[in-house]
């Protein structure tokens, strides 16, 4: 046993000594070739965002755990349990009328377990809770998280309410875990449990991120552009990076002090503070502002103008692409796959886990990278191509 962590120690020591830049281009690689594994490995893409909700059901569990076992909640924070809750129910009103699956059902029980932790905080644990230490306004998150849903959210055939709903729950689970970072660098040292509840969340978001890089590639983009049009389809990738990016530092120094054989994790003064930062000065009203909600207006109206920009400049040139595909797709041409917009496959275009059509003919859209199953890539066999409607000259999947 100490042979084998000799070699493991004298590797983190010589990460120990390399400067940041070198750190930052390692964990770079060593998240590529952990994306490369995991396409090797797993050839259906939709089993890592099972995997990734079974891993947070997991990190719920140790924290059930923790609270049962030690008698305490010092460390954690209810405002983090709170904004997990807020967002998952959310999701899971979106799911049930929408797209009802494993999904689903996996949602229903870390909600639950969610709520029990919560519970257990407020009341029965109150008298260890750190609340001096959990001092994040969250209507900092949800505000801008709910105001910039109704600018930016999908565009299908769903409710007005239902896209707004999903694309909230989207943003909020990037940030929610802040509180729970900010109340660890408050502290500077975090016990075990908690320790493998963050790096689990940790775990989790590299898994679902992984999921959606992959289904890009696979698809050539063309996943991107079947979720609909405008800044919404990057919206939900650059969130699923944040989240990744937030949690990436405590997972750095969670395996740095399990390589060392630390059981209680101590982390340097800088971390998580680039994250934080500006909230806390949001929290402390600084000279520069008058008043919180002044910050915070500015903060929102520069969000605005960079997402209307940006939102543009995609709706252009996602239109002319449409417009293009529109001129060689009208009408329908037997033995030829159908372009449909990307619209077909609807059920799953909301939700931040697209997958593609699983119907027992195959996908019926060529940006799906369709070929009807046993029909030799002939439509006029295909049971979908039945049920697709005309609309404009051009065929739409139901």
């Amino acid at each position: 046993m100490k042979a084998t962590k000799r070699p493991i120690q004298a590797v983190a020591r010589w990460l120990r000594r390399q400067p940041p830049k070198l750190k930052v281009f390692l964990a770079v690689v060593s998240g590529l070739a952990a994306l490369f594994f995991l396409r090797m490995v797993v050839h259906d893409h939709d089993n890592l965002f099972v995997a990734a909700e079974v891993v947070h059901s997991i990190g719920i569990s140790v924290l059930i755990y923790k609270l049962m076992k030690e008698k305490t909640c010092a460390g954690l924070s209810l405002k983090s349990q709170e904004l997990t809750a807020i967002f998952l129910a959310v999701r899971l009103y979106c799911s049930f009328v929408m797209e009802y699956d494993i999904h689903t059902l996996l949602d229903s029980a870390t909600l639950l377990t969610t709520l029990w932790v919560i519970y257990t905080i407020r009341f029965n644990l109150r008298s260890s809770y750190m609340e001096d230490k959990d001092n994040f306004a969250i209507y900092y998150l949800v505000i801008p998280c709910a105001v910039l849903a109704l600018f930016i959210h999908p565009r299908t055939h769903h409710h007005i309410v239902n896209r707004v709903c999903w694309a909230f729950c989207v943003y909020l689970e990037s940030i929610s875990v802040l509180p729970q970072l900010q109340v660890m660098q408050n502290t500077k040292i975090v016990e075990p449990f908690t320790a493998h509840y963050v790096f689990a969340l940790g775990v989790a978001r590299f898994l679902g991120c992984a999921h959606w890089v992959l289904q890009v590639l696979d698809t050539r983009g063309h996943l991107l552009t079947a979720m609909g049009y405008g800044l919404w389809p990057f919206m939900v990738l650059l969130s699923e990076i944040v989240q990744t990016f937030i949690l990436a530092d405590f997972c750095y120094y969670y395996v740095k002090s399990v390589l060392g054989g630390q059981l209680v994790l101590r982390l340097p003064s800088g971390v998580v503070q680039t994250q934080t930062e500006f909230y806390e000065k949001l929290n402390r009203s600084p000279v520069q502002f008058r008043t919180k909600i002044e910050a915070l207006a500015m903060a929102i109206s520069k969000l605005f103008i960079v997402s209307l920009v940006a939102s543009l400049l995609v709706f252009h040139l996602v239109e002319a692409d449409q417009k293009v595909n529109s001129n060689q797709a009208t009408g329908y041409t037997p033995g030829k796959n159908i372009d449909c917009g990307g619209a077909c496959n609807v059920r799953c275009s909301l939700s931040s886990r697209p997958r593609l059509c699983k119907r027992a003919c195959g996908t019926c859209c060529t940006r799906c990278n369709c070929v009807p199953q046993g029909t030799s890539g002939n439509l006029d066999t295909c049971p979908c191509y039945a049920t697709m409607t005309t609309r404009g000259g051009r065929r739409k999947c139901p």
